[in-house]
């Protein structure tokens, strides 16, 4: 079966690099026309000018999603520049590892609360035609996560909130899923950094997935788009864990 976006306008918050950008990049190749926003305006640019090479109208600017403010006046923005909103994706995380005030605040601010908050901001442009949102958490928000509590305990959170979004909304046609992805490579990610740096916990970690390898961006965004499409049309409240069985392993 084919996913086509055709005519749907799609939000991704932290939409320039690894998983947001292969997730913004899938949307715009399925026909839809697509706002990300992210902090780094370097990257920012360089997405946006790929997406424009696929044809989408796009809106991108960049925005501090631990701002309250500046995440509704993106959503706003974004939604306004595009016609309209029919897909939410909050793919946005601080990825705080440190078990402090410091990760903490920005755990809860930033993988939690931007959704809370884009959410919030994105439902009266979804309340006329309903539409769909996917939240991405992790496999960390599934089970103890001894060397991230802050970003595991977030995106608990935000499973949970989710799940409990889901039944509020049904009743306006907007259904509302997550995706958990497991450990995910991309070039200046997070696991590349540590294949360098910390070579035993990358193997480690590695050597904890059966399918043997790391999971890809693109992986992932296929995932969110199978959620967002009508093929999923009678899917909400769920978590789809994509890990290439890193639960099981």
């Amino acid at each position: 079966m084919h996913i086509s976006f055709t005519r749907r306008r799609v939000l991704v918050t932290g939409g320039s690099r690894g998983i947001g950008r292969s997730i913004a990049l899938g949307f715009a190749a399925a026909g839809a026309d697509v706002a990300i926003c992210a902090r780094g305006v370097e990257r920012l640019r360089q997405t946006e000018a790929e997406l424009r090479n696929l044809g989408a109208a796009v809106h991108a600017s960049a925005c501090d999603l631990a701002d309250g403010d500046a995440v509704s006046t993106w959503v706003d923005d974004a939604a306004e520049a595009l016609g309209g909103l029919d897909v939410l994706v909050n793919n946005a995380s601080a990825f705080a590892g440190t078990d402090d005030e410091a990760g903490w605040g920005a755990s809860l601010d930033v993988d939690l609360m931007a959704s809370v908050r884009a959410s919030r901001a994105a439902l009266p442009w979804m309340e006329e035609a309903g539409g769909a949102i996917v939240h991405v958490a992790s496999i960390s928000g599934l089970r103890s996560s001894a060397r991230t509590p802050p970003y595991g305990a977030a995106k608990a959170a935000l499973i949970q909130y989710a799940a409990s979004q889901a039944v509020a909304l049904a009743g306006r046609r907007i259904r509302v899923n997550c995706v958990a992805p497991g450990s995910i490579e991309f070039p200046g990610g997070i696991w590349d950094e540590r294949r360098r740096k910390q070579p035993d916990l990358y193997e480690r970690v590695l050597r904890g997935i059966p399918s043997g390898r790391m999971g890809r961006p693109e992986e992932v965004a296929q995932a969110v788009l199978f959620l967002a499409s009508d093929l999923a049309s009678w899917i909400t409240g769920q978590t789809l864990v994509v890990d290439g069985g890193q639960m099981s392993g």
